[in-house]
């Protein structure tokens, strides 16, 4: 009997790439750029990269980089687990579940313009507070809506799914992404979300106008569905139990607490702007809006710091993949290396035209995102690497970070090893090589969008 090739759990392979660090740190040179502060930040200075003494890493040290990097990225880790823990209570007390159903269920009165209000809805929670798993829950509810209106069930997963995915690629506010991402490159956070919001727009249109094609297509010629042998009716029938089981009728205490999740956006949001709060001031504020939101939600003192740490524990996988990530960089500047490897990558591409340079970037992040699905956890381990290329290709900084997020957040609708996609899937029936068929296109629509956009920034700025 054949064995299946299993796909090695995403922390063994960073704990590899940290094993492989140290292996490089006795092959590539040894080196250093000099570095000067400008306006806040370091930045590498253009032709200062000299050798210096070799410092290989033992392999003992393997093992001790996890907990230096969970030191080196304790800030971010821990500004995850607090959102997570603020999200964990606001979930425990269903108002986004019973908030999010009952909008949807009045757009499906609407008829076509169900699929365009839906996917709005998911993009403004994609963007905001970067729904990725969370969405998971609503896939039944999508799907028996869409059967309703003569669709199928890819219509249905798709308006959850790529609307969620077209705010987490927007990500003007994501915490989880351009936080930790701009974070890292020491530009101001949230910072382009001018441009990040036109790009998002364009995606969006693209995406409401590419699955309301393919539901038309689907409703004048059911044959023509990517799942015509999937029993529509069977579906529709599970997801409108599962949807009145487990989703909670809205009410006025659900309708305060979202009030006041707006409310916590709007005033870290001004903040940020105005006063120049970053992670700390912003982990307060979602600690603030968690336990008033669980009181607000009848759940107790008690009840809402146990749903803080059952938010906590959910979050726990991609918090505590930073610190994994950021020990493979751990590794490579005890070593001296990451320099050479920047000098060397730079030297490689310095000849050619800018716009390749963004571009390899680009489908760098989204290679890398099939081995790192956590977005939080790739920003870790590739920025410092991405940020002084940009510095001494004369690259603003700001394109490193958007090659990052575009790369993760379009890939994200593709890998299998997703497990927020595989997860969703699994929920809707839907094989993962018929959902590939349907979003390979749309996929392929938004890397032109992002690309030419990045390359317009590029030079732009």
């Amino acid at each position: 009997m054949e064995k299946k090739i299993r796909m090695p759990h995403t922390y063994a392979l960073l704990l590899f790439l940290v094993a492989a660090a140290c292996l490089m740190t006795y092959i590539i040179p040894a080196g250093t750029f000099d570095r000067k502060e400008v306006d806040g930040r370091t930045e590498v200075v253009n032709q200062s990269y000299h050798q210096v003494s070799q410092t290989p890493v033992s392999p003992i040290e393997v093992f001790r980089a996890v907990p230096d990097g969970m030191i080196a990225g304790a800030e971010i880790i821990f500004y995850i687990f607090l959102v997570g823990g603020a999200f964990g209570i606001i979930h425990r007390t269903n108002a986004i579940n019973a908030g999010v159903n009952s909008m949807m269920r009045k757009a499906g009165r609407y008829g076509k313009w169900l699929i365009p209000l839906t996917m709005i809805l998911f993009s403004i929670l994609g963007f905001t507070i970067g729904m990725s798993e969370e969405a998971i829950v609503f896939v039944p509810i999508g799907i028996a809506l869409a059967a309703a209106l003569g669709y199928d069930a890819i219509v249905g997963a798709a308006m959850v799914a790529l609307g969620a995915g077209i705010g987490f690629l927007g990500g003007m506010l994501n915490p989880f992404t351009v936080g930790v991402a701009q974070k890292i490159a020491e530009i101001p956070l949230f910072s382009g979300w001018l441009f990040r919001t036109i790009v998002y727009l364009l995606v969006l249109l693209s995406g409401i106008i590419y699955v309301m094609w393919y539901a038309e297509r689907v409703r004048k010629n059911p044959e023509k569905s990517i799942v015509n042998d999937i029993d529509i009716i069977e579906r529709r029938t599970l997801s409108d139990e599962v949807a009145e089981d487990e989703i909670q009728p809205f009410n006025q205490r659900h309708a305060w607490i979202l009030l006041l999740l707006l409310l916590t956006v709007i005033i870290n949001v001004y903040g940020i702007f105005k006063y120049e709060w970053f992670l700390v001031q912003m982990s307060a504020n979602f600690l603030i809006l968690g336990i008033v939101a669980g009181l607000i939600g009848g759940l107790g003192l008690n009840g809402t710091f146990d749903a803080m740490i059952e938010g906590m524990k959910d979050i726990l996988y991609g918090a505590l993949i930073v610190g994994f990530a950021r020990a493979i960089v751990v590794v490579l500047e005890a070593g001296k290396i990451i320099d050479t490897i920047v000098y060397y990558m730079t030297d490689f591409i310095d000849h050619l035209p800018a716009a390749f340079s963004v571009v390899a970037m680009f489908f760098t992040q989204l290679i890398l995102n099939f081995f790192i699905p956590s977005g939080s956890g790739q920003a870790m381990t590739t920025m410092p690497i991405m940020v002084p290329i940009a510095d001494l290709l004369d690259i603003n900084r700001q394109l490193a970070v958007l090659a990052f997020q575009y790369g993760d957040a379009i890939s994200n609708n593709i890998i299998p090893t997703s497990a927020s996609l595989m997860g969703l899937l699994a929920v809707a029936g839907i094989p993962y090589t018929k959902w590939l068929k349907f979003v390979w296109k749309i996929s392929l629509i938004w890397v032109v969008i992002c690309l030419g956009s990045m390359i317009v920034y590029l030079y732009i700025t």
